[in-house]
């Protein structure tokens, strides 16, 4: 597999490229950012169904897994988007958009067997997680990807499922994937998806127009846009206060989730006064830190409980 350098179009191969350009390319073509928050997200649930420290096996697990699958689903989205990422300001830099990689199929290839690998791996002993696993990443490829992000300018509301499918994979690998507090952060996944997405669609929605993509900014407009992250901000934020009545989460888990909870709300009332691209920033940024501040609170916390 080979490359072009993206300063100046000079063509190499990934090997004897610098190792610098080499780990950028790959962060981006697997979506590590986004990754690192799922992973995130499945530990929290393995902490939450264990109801503290799953054990170093467990977690290990998890993280493993939960990576590898997660990098797969997102390159294969990349590849079933390079022709409309081409066309996008934010994503034209991808390596399948810019053509850095001259043999797209073995991407997908490669991208197959990081789902399907650890996926099957797992299932002689965790037949859940397997399960959970493969939701993940058919929610976000098929279901998000190929089938809803074409047609509807809801696509993200059902693709937060996939969210969700991971916290249930955390739940899994500690044998709680029913436990009703991991339901319930699942749920709160679900929710915070499309406010947190559709900041960040706010702020690109000129890039989704020129794409032809039904993204809900672009169609319905800002202000619509940003009563729809209102009306999903609120929700997550009641389900995130709620787990504090779980006894091993408690106060200690509800101050700051409560503090950051305030924050997330003051963002989008900004938003929704002013529909522009520095508030949806704002908050899109808030949201990430939202997220994290309610799953590093419960593996915080959990373990004192």
């Amino acid at each position: 597999m080979s490359v072009t350098q993206i300063p100046n179009q000079h063509k190499t191969g990934f090997f004897q490229a610098p190792a610098r350009d080499v780990f950028k390319s790959l962060a981006v073509l697997f979506k590590l950012r986004v990754v690192s928050l799922l992973v995130l997200s499945a530990i929290g649930g393995a902490f939450l169904g264990a109801r503290g420290w799953p054990g170093w096996a467990e977690f290990g697990l998890i993280t493993l897994t939960g990576l590898l699958t997660a990098a797969g689903a997102s390159a294969i989205n990349q590849f079933w988007e390079r022709e409309k990422d081409r066309l996008m300001k934010r994503t034209a830099d991808r390596p399948l958009a810019s053509g850095q990689i001259e043999n797209p199929n073995m991407v997908l290839l490669i991208s197959i067997l990081l789902i399907i690998v650890p996926s099957l791996a797992v299932l002689p002993f965790n037949p859940w997680l397997t399960f959970y696993l493969l939701l993940g990443a058919f929610i976000y490829v098929v279901i998000y990807t190929i089938w809803l992000k074409p047609r509807t300018q809801l696509n993200i509301v059902i693709g937060g499922a996939a969210g969700s499918a991971a916290v249930l994979a955390g739940g899994a690998v500690v044998g709680m994937h029913h436990d009703p507090a991991v339901l319930a952060l699942a749920a709160v996944m679900f929710v915070w998806t499309p406010a947190h997405f559709w900041s960040l669609a706010i702020m690109m929605k000129d890039d989704y127009t020129a794409a032809d993509t039904p993204m809900l900014p672009s169609q319905s407009g800002t202000r619509i846009a940003a009563w729809m992250v209102f009306a999903h901000a609120v929700p997550t934020i009641m389900g995130s206060v709620m787990l504090a009545a779980i006894p091993e989460l408690g106060v200690w888990y509800l101050l700051p989730v409560a503090l950051f909870s305030i924050d997330l709300l003051r963002r989008n009332f900004a938003l929704i006064r002013v529909p522009n691209i520095p508030n949806a920033k704002s908050l899109f940024i808030a949201s990430n830190f939202y997220l994290m501040v309610v799953l590093l609170a419960i593996m915080i916390v959990t373990p004192f409980g």
